[in-house]
Parts: structure tokens; sequence; C-alpha cells
């Protein structure tokens, strides 16, 4: 969203009256000299004072009881601003969120925010900062800072202790040391936090360049080992050369997705790999300590789960790949999260000293070989055995497979040579169940 939007949306809520400014991070940001990616807007104006002056059409009351309304740009620009009423907040009854809401001063609204550069407004009108909390202050110090009692403001929202660990870590920025020793002390009470609100700070933290530091600082603070305590167990646990590799593979991957960052984390963790996709997706089995369970108990979705879990699983898998038969070779080259995969282990041999032969290897492989031979349309499906005659049964995904396989390492290559493979196996197996491929 533009800032030219955001101040369109102040004017208009100032010049009927009412006080009106930029709010939070984007504050932060505009003073850091950096682009806000978005915007939200404090004013004293009621939710229905809002809805009023921009119109049902242009305003959406999408959190009217906590005082929030989106308001919409001109139709057609895809613009929108989160516009919130001054507001106190009563008792956070749950550790999540506050048991009422009272509309207040602009500095009463500060103070229930909560950290003291998340606690700043600015008038983009007059060009002045509104700092009630010291936030400027630290701005320029470099730190992050809880406003007001540090553990009254991790007790009110629990996810506050990981929103610290995320601030410190992206912006560079120091935690000080009285609200480090709050998250500290309250660490295990991270556990009342929903799965899916920590999983959303961990893809913010995984998926920046700082990735590295915020787990340290997780690990510091007595978080990560309350939210992944099989890292704890199979990797800090193991010895200070182990955690600290998996910190410099972090660092070192520097453009890196979610997932791929928390495959590198948990990439001391067993990782047992269903016989199929779906089955990752679908079991309700899951083995005790893995990262299938972690990603389960972190819901993430099926395709994330999938992802994670095959990345750990093949650790180490690339440097015998020359090795490989074709087929091997070609299944694992043509899977979906290969380039992840081997962006992860080149990185992660690069960085525990080990040679890499392979890497130029797969490299020259990839560049001589044509997708179309990496990943062949299939010459039979299961329709096509059971056209053939062939009833369903234990050997049936057996024998595609084994046809893919001689297809892959070019012992065949029409369908005509595949339907004799299996008539073949069909026959010689026809009076036996004991068919080994």
């Amino acid at each position: 969203m533009s800032a030219e939007f955001a101040t369109q949306v102040v004017r208009q809520l100032t010049q009927e009256g009412y006080v009106a400014y930029w709010a939070g991070g984007c504050v932060r940001d505009y003073l850091r000299g950096e682009a806000p990616q978005d915007y939200d807007i404090a004013t004293n104006a009621t939710p229905q004072q809002v809805r009023t002056l921009f119109g049902a059409r242009r305003s959406l009351a999408v959190g009217e009881s906590f005082g929030v309304v989106i308001v919409l740009g001109a139709k057609g620009t895809g613009e929108s601003v989160e516009v919130a009423t001054f507001r106190r907040e009563g008792d956070y009854l749950d550790g999540r969120r506050p048991s009422s809401v009272e509309f207040c001063t602009a500095e009463e609204d500060a103070s229930r925010r909560d950290f003291t550069i998340n606690g700043m407004f600015y008038d983009p009108l007059t060009q002045k900062v509104h700092d009630f909390v010291g936030g400027e202050k630290d701005l320029q110090l470099r730190i992050v800072r809880a406003i007001g009692n540090p553990t009254a403001r991790m007790v009110e929202d629990k996810l506050r202790m990981l929103r610290a660990v995320r601030f410190a870590a992206s912006l560079e920025f120091t935690l000080e040391l009285e609200t480090a020793n709050a998250v500290t002390g309250m660490a295990d009470q991270i556990q009342i936090v929903s799965a899916e609100r920590i999983a959303q700070e961990f893809r913010r933290m995984l998926a920046g360049r700082h990735r590295a530091r915020a787990m340290q600082l997780s690990c510091e603070l007595g978080l990560l080992n309350v939210i992944l305590p099989e890292v704890l167990q199979q990797t800090i646990a193991a010895g200070d050369s182990c955690w600290s590799r998996r910190l410099l593979l972090l660092e070192a991957l520097e453009e890196a997705t979610f997932p791929l960052g928390l495959a590198a984390v948990l990439r001391d963790v067993p990782s047992p790999m269903p016989l199929s996709s779906h089955q990752a997706a679908s079991s309700s089995v899951e083995a005790v300590g893995t990262v299938f369970q972690i990603c389960r108990r972190m819901k993430l979705s099926n395709a994330e789960t999938n992802q994670i879990s095959w990345l750990v699983a093949n650790k180490g898998s690339l440097r015998t790949l020359p090795q490989s038969s074709l087929a091997q070779i070609k299944r694992i080259v043509s899977h979906p999260n290969f380039a992840d995969l081997l962006k992860l282990e080149r990185t992660a041999d690069r960085v525990d000293g080990l040679c890499g032969e392979a890497y130029p290897w797969i490299d020259e492989f990839l560049q001589r070989t044509p997708a179309e031979e990496i990943h062949p349309v299939p010459l039979l499906t299961g329709n096509d055995l059971l056209n053939l005659g062939i009833p369903a049964g234990p050997r049936f995904k057996d024998w595609l497979i084994a046809i893919r396989d001689a297809q892959l390492n070019r012992e065949i290559a029409t369908r005509e040579e595949a339907i004799s493979l299996i008539r073949q196996w069909w026959k010689n197996s026809s009076d036996s169940t004991n068919f080994d491929r």
C-alpha cells in the first residue's frame, strides 16, 4: 500500500475534526528510512464515525468490537488501510486477547502496545512524531524494549516473547535486559499460544536473512527448547559445535523459504519418510520425535509438511548421487523440491568442511540432460495394467515402479516394450505369489 493513500485517509479524518496518525510498525520503518510494507492508522474517531465518513462501500467492519475498520481505496487500486480507534484494553485472561476494550486517548493507546519502537505515532500532514513511550530514543539506540513492565506485557500476550526475538533479529537491535529476562522467565508459557500463531512467527523469522540470529536468540532465551524440544535433544545437546554448524548453515543459506529454513533447523531430527506423499499428508500415525510430527504439531500445511520432511529425510543423499543408477538420479532430480535440496545440501557440506565433489557432477548432469529425459511421460499407468487384464493386487504398484525404473534406466523406450515386459512378468508370476522385481 502506498504512503499517499495512507496520508489521504489521515487527511480526510483530520478535515472532519478527528485526530488521526500513522501508528505502530509503519512509523518505526518510516523513521528508519525504510518503506513500510503496510500502514496502520490510529484515530479518536469511533468505528461508526469512520464508516460514516468513508461510506459502507469503502469500509469493512472486520474488527468493530475492537475498534478496527478497513478503509478501501478507489475501485481497481487494490489499496486498503486498517483504521483503529485509540483504545485501552482490559485484562488478558487467556494470555492471548483482551477481555474488553474501551476507547481512549492516543497516549493511553500507546501504553498498551508491545514495544517502544512500535508505540509511536506519526502525523504525515505535519510530519510530527508523537512519542509517549520513548520509542524514538530506543530507535536511535537500536534497542527492543517492552513498554512499561516487561513481564506485564508478556503476560498479556505470550506471543510477544517471539515477537521480541523477531524484532531484535530482523532489525539487528539489542534486546533490552529486563525485557530479555521477562522472556526467559516466562519461556515455558509460550505453549499457551496457538500453534498457528507460533508457526507464523517462525515463518517470518526463517524466511528473513537474519534467521540464524533469530534461532540463536530463541535458544538463549529458552523459547526454542519449548517449541522444538527435538532440536534440543538431537542438536543442541549434541554439543556446541553441532548447534553452531546449524546456525552457520542458516546464515550461509542467504535467500531461503520458510520450509528450507525449518529443514535446516531440523536437520538432525529423524525423518523416516512414508511410502508416498499421500501417506505423509493423511497418515494418522506419527512417529514420536520426528520431523513429520513437528510439522503436524505446528499445524503446517500438507505441502509444507511433505517438503520439510523430504528435505530432512534426504540429508547427505546427494554425496553419493553420481554412483547411483540413472533411475535413482532422475527420480530425485525430478522431485519438485530438488532445487531446495541441492541448495541445502551444497551449503551444508560447505559449512561442514566437506569436499562436495558430487556437486560439479550434478551441475553438469543437469546441464547436459534435457528435462524431457529426466522426467519423461510414463510409458504405462495403472489403468493400462487393468486394461491388460492384470488385477489390482500387491504386485500392481511394484510393477509400475519397475517399468518406470526400466524407462529411466533407458532399458526400454516405448509403450510396446513396456507392455511386453509386463506380460512376461505376469506370465512368470501367475503361479507364484513370491514375485521379486
